[in-house]
């Protein structure tokens, strides 16, 4: 009785399973196919994008075309995740079609090709150690090890045809095997037509884009690169939810405004049954810069013929290059920015980028600044005379103005560039009983306030404008007499050339700070130097004054202009064989501009480094920042 229980229990328990297997079956093939394939598809497809958008142009303030794209016929290959691909084969093929250059292969290369092609090196392991490796004695990696080590690459026919072959299969094999793989830009008609012919699935041709620059060189530095997303920004760009195989801004203008050049790629999914487009591509935007080509052209022929001129001038063997800026004070947009670099034969390499992370120390052009602190502390009073004279402090050598110049007030001390009277403000900041030859007992606090001052008017600190890692010039860490002394005249701390063009167009604009723009974050205000309207229109005088008698009165022809501006010269040391010592002294020049001097249109700086190796007091320096100055303007504003 029990053992018939038994039975009847076995049945029904086997008959209710077969009943419920023949149910999901019939589940699972008819009655809820459709869903159960939609979760199939979203669980194993893929979602890829092919980078076929042409990104937005750069257009200069007119709309002339700076940074353009040209379309290039490209080979694509793309596996199919349900497609039993032959790599192999495929690359025999089109090494038979396409023209490569394999001059650069190497080795490696060609013995995973010698190895995937001879049924996975099959024949370079013995019985011995396949069998080890059954019983788990010995890992795959050392198989593949053995294998690459006895790959005699001098006793196999190497012709063209197999590099080429085993170039093919290395590019279809990197990266995700989901991933375009790029197998030949500008591939021709005729092979192109070969290819069709072959109908191998997976194969295609894109348009791919590549910058090209209309205007050649110029200003290319600063447009910057494009490329693959860097690893460095790896997780920003997966943040964003762009694919890091994409192609995105990688330095310089194309990285600071990639989101509105970079357009949008079209987006597949990787289905069982093939490409599905999921979402369309689209065109970058256009970027209009504040740039005038014409303006910049003309800037780079008078640059040029100057700097040439330059070098062949007497003690100029350590000058090589030269910056120059034109801007709007009134919206902080740049015009023109060019840095070039003449090689000994001749030639010219464009070393813009340096304008926002080389620096210098620059001289007396900053005394519009300095001589602010005087101002502000209650050290100097407008109109007052004292006579030029020297400075003696206590364990340094004595400190003079680069002449005698008389007898002079705040003006004068701009118009002719006095370093006394920025030395008589530093000793009233620092020691107020101040007797020749005795102590300064300078403090960081002293420090500080003079560089509070200059950072107000953007000197020693970043100015942000808009192309990404910006520098500051270095600040002395030293805290002594003697260095303050130095730090009045622009003789210490360095400062990049794009901090310097912001201190001008800060006084330009009474003392309102912008950040200098290309594109389009001009007008943004950043702060206001810390002095009345008073204070700042006396600085603007001496400015003037500088301009009208003072030392840079013969830069600009004042029948075309009137103008604004500082001269300035400083000191410079290099280290001229590369030992890591300092060896040779040189001169280093800079000059400072607004104009018109009551409504200003630009601003505008420039600086030659090392123009003149020192040979004593009286070292010849040529007046390039002058010349290219007086031809500029004269350009600017005759018509």
């Amino acid at each position: 009785m029990i053992n018939m229980k038994k039975r009847i229990g076995i049945i029904l328990f086997c008959f209710l399973f077969l009943f419920l297997t023949i149910y999901r079956l019939y589940n699972l093939s008819i009655k809820s196919y459709d869903i159960y394939y939609m979760q199939y598809e979203e669980a194993s497809n893929k979602l890829v994008t092919f980078n076929t958008s042409p990104r937005g142009r750069i257009l200069d303030t007119n709309g002339k075309v700076l940074v353009d794209n040209k379309g290039i016929n490209t080979l694509v290959y793309n596996k199919l995740d349900n497609d039993y691909i032959d790599d192999v084969n495929i690359s025999l093929l089109l090494s038979e079609i396409l023209s490569l250059d394999v001059s650069n292969i190497n080795d490696k290369t060609l013995k995973t090709f010698y190895i995937k092609s001879n049924y996975n090196g099959k024949n370079l392991i013995t019985k011995k150690e396949y069998d080890l490796y059954k019983k788990r004695k010995i890992k795959a990696s050392k198989l593949e090890e053995l294998k690459y080590k006895r790959v005699n690459l001098d006793k196999l026919n190497i012709d063209d045809k197999f590099k080429k072959a085993s170039l093919i299969y290395s590019l279809i094999n990197k990266g995700y095997s989901y991933e375009d793989k790029v197998i030949k830009i500008g591939i021709t008609d005729e092979e192109l037509s070969k290819i069709n012919d072959l109908n191998i699935k997976g194969l295609r041709c894109d348009l791919k884009w590549e910058r090209i620059y209309p205007y050649g060189d110029t200003l290319k530095s600063i447009y910057g690169s494009v490329g693959k997303v860097p690893s460095e920004d790896k997780e920003y760009y997966k943040n964003e939810g762009i694919s890091l195989n994409s192609i995105v801004g990688t330095s310089y203008l194309e990285k600071e405004y990639d989101k509105l050049l970079r357009g949008e790629d079209p987006v597949y999914k990787v289905t069982s049954k093939g490409l599905k487009l999921v979402k369309e591509g689209k065109k970058g935007r256009d970027l209009k810069l504040s740039i005038d080509i014409d303006k910049q052209l003309m800037l780079e022929e008078i640059l040029k013929e100057e700097m040439k001129k330059a070098k062949k001038a007497p003690n100029s063997k350590n000058y090589n290059h030269s910056y120059v800026i034109l801007g709007n004070p009134n919206t902080g947009e740049i015009i023109t920015m060019l840095g070039l670099k003449i090689n000994d034969d001749g030639t010219f390499k464009d070393i813009t980028d340096n304008i926002i992370n080389s620096s210098y120390t620059v001289g007396s052009v900053v005394k519009g600044a300095t001589i602010g602190v005087g101002y502000k502390e209650g050290l100097i009073k407008e109109n007052e005379f004292v006579t030029d004279s020297c400075i003696k402090v206590y364990g340094v050598t004595k400190k003079c103005s680069w002449k005698r110049l008389g007898r002079i007030n705040d003006l004068k001390a701009l118009a002719y560039s006095s370093n006394y009277y920025q030395f008589l403000i530093a000793t009233r900041l620092t020691n107020k009983n101040y007797k020749w030859n005795s102590k300064l007992n300078a403090t960081k606090e002293h420090f500080d306030i003079y560089r509070n001052m200059l950072s107000s008017y953007g000197l020693g600190e970043i100015t942000g404008i808009d192309l990404p890692n910006e520098k500051t010039g270095i600040k002395g860490k030293t805290i002594s007499d003697d260095l303050i002394l130095n730090l009045a005249i622009g003789q210490y701390d360095t400062y990049t050339p794009i901090e310097l063009y912001q201190y001008i167009s800060t006084l330009a604009n009474n003392g309102v700070k912008l950040k200098p723009s290309l594109g389009d974050n001009k007008n943004k205000v950043l702060g206001k130097v810390e002095l009345d309207d008073e204070k700042i229109n006396r600085i603007k005088m001496g400015l003037k004054d500088v301009m009208k008698y003072g030392t840079g009165k013969n830069y600009v022809d004042k029948k075309y202009v009137d103008a604004s501006g500082k001269t300035g010269t400083s000191e410079s040391f290099l280290d001229t064989n590369g030992d890591g010592k300092i060896d040779t002294e040189t001169i280093s020049t800079a000059f400072v501009m607004y104009a018109p001097s009551d409504n200003p249109k630009y601003s505008y700086i420039i600086m030659s480094p090392n123009i003149a190796t020192k040979k004593g007091e009286k070292t010849y320096k040529y007046s390039i920042n002058l010349q290219v100055t007086r031809k500029f303007t004269k350009y600017l504003f005759e018509n």
